[in-house]
């Protein structure tokens, strides 16, 4: 499970079991459960603080738990409506966010990337990668809409149609990523960043996020059935 460890006034997310490593980090629902969890105890937290997240081993998050939908397909709907939510809170969270991305960071692990207000990289392994179009697998418009709004729209377009995989010099060239250093000062890197914003914390940080990023955050928080529901009226 998910848990939190502290680096002055920054909360650091690893959403792998402490001691274990290469989990692939998977969207299962209690995953979901206990980051939620972990993110009302950031929120509490009173003066300054930034949020990083991150992972150790190969993985920071390969999405969808693939092996649960496959087994619970009756749930599915309410599944994508709790992952949806989860990007939205990323996206409009009150402090300031950083993806310390140390290892692959696949399908919906990349838009929870992309939800983040800045993400490091490492440069010399690992791949960021959507690549839903591989798998005969769409995304939500909720998280079409989030893409949009925070990546380049020829870049988002390719790797969305393409599936293709995008290391980490790569990723920052096309603005999948805001910076790109060797492993070890991944997590470092991303550290250092959130610690100068810490100040910036609060309801004001949380209402920018949720004006300039509205039309996603309202896709994000419409659960999938009313979507499909309005789809089909449109369809008549």
């Amino acid at each position: 499970m998910p848990y939190l460890e502290r680096s002055g006034d920054v909360f650091v997310l690893y959403f792998g079991e402490e001691g274990e490593r290469d989990s692939e980090n998977a969207f299962h629902p209690d995953w979901i459960e206990k980051v939620d969890e972990l993110l009302d105890q950031v929120e509490r937290h009173d003066g300054p603080a930034a949020l990083v997240t991150t992972a150790v081993g190969k993985f920071y998050s390969t999405g969808l738990d693939t092996a649960w939908v496959l087994a619970n397909t009756d749930k599915l709907n309410s599944y994508i409506d709790r992952v949806q939510a989860l990007f939205a809170r990323i996206l409009t969270f009150p402090l300031p966010t950083v993806a310390a991305l140390t290892g692959h960071t696949f399908g919906g692990g990349a838009i929870l990337a992309e939800a983040h207000d800045h993400r490091v990289m490492r440069e010399d392994r690992g791949y960021f990668c959507l690549p839903g179009i591989t798998i005969g697998a769409s995304y939500a418009p909720g998280s079409i809409a989030l893409l949009a709004a925070r990546l380049p729209a020829r870049a988002v377009h390719t790797a969305l149609v393409t599936g293709h995989r995008y290391g980490g010099v790569a990723a920052k060239e096309l603005g999948f990523v805001d910076e790109v250093v060797p492993e070890q000062q991944v997590l470092a890197t991303a550290v250092d960043h959130a610690q100068r914003l810490v100040a910036t914390r609060g309801r004001t940080l949380g209402e920018i996020k949720s004006s300039l990023y509205a039309d996603a955050v309202a896709l994000l928080r419409t659960p999938v059935a009313n979507l499909e529901a309005q789809e089909a009226l449109n369809g008549d």
